[in-house]
């Protein structure tokens, strides 16, 4: 046991001296080979442990690891790589070259990193250690100096309307800060009064604020609101200076067509792949600023750069990375400016939506919803009284109406005429009798009867029926023409279909399954009531076949510049001869009557001048067929003589303000406003 004792001791010695013997061998490129090691693994600790002690007099171990953290983290540096040439490694002065990945792009520094090696004793060790300081992080840095990287701002695309009229731009704002040393905390109830928002958001910012030196950014104001301006100046410490944000020029009657930005997310910087975006970003969230958000975005461009520091100043800057920004594409689009705002005036806020369109183009002129929102509150800042505006409204001002489908009443009178003259159910020249304001088909329809709004013809043809708005006899003719016949051709005229314009439209619809599950399912639908569910623009477009040849054209919302205030798309048929000839003239002059005789339910729509051809609607919303439901009010109409515009329009629950009567006069004012100041 002694002896076995003994050799235990002698192995452990002989182990002890070429451990010695190993360390005493170590180069001082095997040593700079593990500081290199844990420097591209970013193990600051480690690299801090192989330090000098006059180094880590220099540096304290909690600094070093928060200055490489720091600038590391700043600039978004990944995959370090550190090569060290052959004839380097054989000298106690090692030069390397260094290349990392940063936001800005690729930093790549050849032959200018020295890392000077010294042997020297810490602990009970003597081994070979790294003298360093700031040059082991950039060549050309300096203890003073900073590395920062900054955000090249990019332009967002702009979007303009008809004729070059702006509707979304990039312009000058006021950016209100305050300036800490000079702003006493107790005028915050008087600065939160000026702005009419509450002092909590005044105040959190106040007291994320650690800088004295730093101005804190309270809100963004217009250029404009030069009243506003004044007052905020009064008050000591406050401070203006001029910022580039979003402006929308044409205010409420845009908001939900053009819609607005706001930051982005974590949740959707998180889908960027592609690094487009970063946590400043701001994206479209309603309207044209999301449905063209690749289209108007802009990638900010990126630089990493030594910021060189006397006295407290940048005196000078040398760039390490950088990647140029990318500015967005411009947007320019169809709509009208003054043909919209003029629309969502008649509207007066009303709920309800509106759509106008050139019959012979497809180009969309107007697309409104109401009411609406003012996009500047966002590319500004919410009051509280507009807060309490959004707050109080029984309507929600965010939800875009001009896009969704709606039971169209008796609008829908015109496509049962194109079907039925189309395939032959329709005679209309024949005098249909219909007596009493009720009627149903036979016994199997149990106690549902269709009713009509009037009995003053009890022969009728298809003008009276149109003029007179008869349900009945649209009723009547739904069941003759067949389901099959009637799925048929509406599918033949877009029903079912994606309407093929870059603007989300919902899909209109004949039945809710695509099938007719009775005979009293189609007689509704016949007369624009049952499941059958339109957009205004597909309505308008319909319309449209009768005085373009009977064709349908694709909208047209997006066009390209070709030179300044001339905007150009060569228009594509939709879908062709959905009418013949001699049918479209049967009914645009039908359809002229329902506003021309003094008994057509348009009759009111006249305009001295001006021939209009057009159709009124009422549709019923109810849950069952027994209660009075909530009715929506349409009309549209047309110019006949030179057709340049179709104009759809909904206002909800008008039952107790003369139903679709109570819609008439806006469409009318608005054809006339467009008519006379529209070249």
């Amino acid at each position: 046991m002694k002896k076995f004792k003994i050799l235990k001791i002698l192995a452990i010695c002989i182990m002890s001296i070429f451990v010695f013997t190993a360390c005493s061998r170590q180069t001082a490129d095997d040593r700079f080979g593990l500081y290199k090691e844990s420097w591209q693994n970013k193990d600051y600790a480690a690299m801090y442990d192989m330090l000098t002690n006059a180094s880590k007099a220099y540096i304290s171990k909690e600094d070093f690891i928060a200055k490489y953290k720091s600038i590391y983290d700043e600039i978004g540096a990944k995959n370090i790589t550190i090569m060290v040439p052959e004839e380097s490694k054989k000298s106690d002065d090692i030069r390397f070259n260094l290349k990392m990945d940063s936001l800005a792009g690729e930093i790549a520094i050849n032959d200018y990193y020295r890392a000077r090696m010294v042997k020297e004793k810490q602990g009970d060790k003597q081994q070979w250690f790294v003298d360093w300081n700031e040059k082991l992080i950039f060549p050309e840095m300096k203890k003073e100096d900073k590395v920062i990287m900054s955000t090249i701002k990019a332009k967002r695309g702009e979007i303009y309307g008809k004729s070059g009229a702006g509707l979304a731009i990039n312009g000058m704002r006021y950016s209100i800060k305050i300036n800490p040393e000079q702003y006493d905390v107790s005028n915050t109830p008087k600065l939160a009064g000026v702005l009419d928002i509450d002092e909590a958001i005044i105040n959190k910012k106040l007291e994320k604020n650690t800088d004295l030196k730093q101005f804190i950014p309270i809100v963004t104001i217009s250029v404009d609101d030069r009243a506003l301006l004044s007052r905020l100046l009064e008050i000591p410490g406050i401070k203006n200076e001029e910022a580039i944000g979003r402006i929308y020029p044409g205010g409420e009657a845009f908001g939900s067509l053009i819609g607005y930005l706001t930051p982005i997310t974590s949740e959707e910087l998180a889908k960027d792949k592609d690094n487009f975006y970063h946590s400043g970003s701001l994206v479209g969230k309603f309207g044209l600023e999301t449905v063209y958000e690749k289209t108007l975005r802009a990638k900010d461009g990126k630089e990493v750069y030594i910021s060189r520091i006397q006295d407290g100043k940048e005196t000078d800057k040398e760039v390490m990375a950088k990647t140029e920004p990318e500015d967005g594409k411009n947007l320019n689009i169809t709509v009208d400016v003054a043909l919209q705002k003029k629309i969502y005036e008649e509207m007066t806020g009303d709920t309800g939506a509106s759509t106008a369109i050139e019959p012979k183009t497809g180009e969309i002129l107007a697309m409104v919803s109401s009411p609406s929102f003012d996009s500047n509150i966002y590319a500004t800042y919410l009051t509280n009284t507009q807060k309490a505006r959004f707050e109080n409204k029984s309507v929600d001002v965010f939800h875009n109406r001009f896009n969704k489908s709606y039971s169209p009443g008796s609008t829908f009178k015109m496509i049962t005429s194109t079907i039925g003259l189309e395939t032959g159910a329709i005679d209309p020249n024949e005098k249909i009798s219909i007596q009493g304001m009720s009627w149903r088909k036979d016994g199997t329809w149990g106690n549902y009867r269709v009713n009509r709004v009037s009995d003053r013809v009890s022969n009728v043809d298809l003008n009276d029926a149109l003029v007179y708005s008869d349900n009945i006899y649209f009723a009547k003719a739904a069941l003759k023409i067949g389901a099959e016949n009637f799925i048929t051709k509406a599918k033949g005229l877009g029903f079912g279909e994606e309407i093929p314009v870059t603007y989300p439209m919902a899909k209109s619809q004949i039945t809710t399954s695509g099938k007719f599950e009775s005979d009293i399912l189609l007689a509704d639908t016949g007369y624009g009531q049952g499941q059958v569910l339109m957009s205004p623009l597909h309505l308008s477009m319909i319309y449209s076949s009768l005085v373009n040849d009977g064709n349908i054209m694709e909208p047209i919302l997006e066009t390209k510049a070709v030179k300044e205030g001339e905007i150009k798309q060569s228009p594509k048929i939709w879908k062709e001869k959905v009418i013949s000839e001699e049918n479209k003239n049967i009914l645009l002059k039908d359809l002229t009557n329902v506003i021309e005789d003094p008994n057509g339910t348009g009759h009111s729509s006249q305009i001295q001048g001006i021939k209009l051809a057009g159709k009124t609607g009422t549709a019923e919303l109810k849950q069952s067929k027994d209660e009075k439901g909530k009715e929506n009010g349409w009309f549209i109409a047309m110019n006949v003589d030179d057709p340049r515009i179709v104009v759809s329009m909904i206002i909800e629950d008008v039952g107790e303000r003369g139903g679709s009567h109570f819609t008439i006069p806006k469409v009318r004012n608005a054809i006339d406003y467009y008519l006379r100041n529209s070249k």
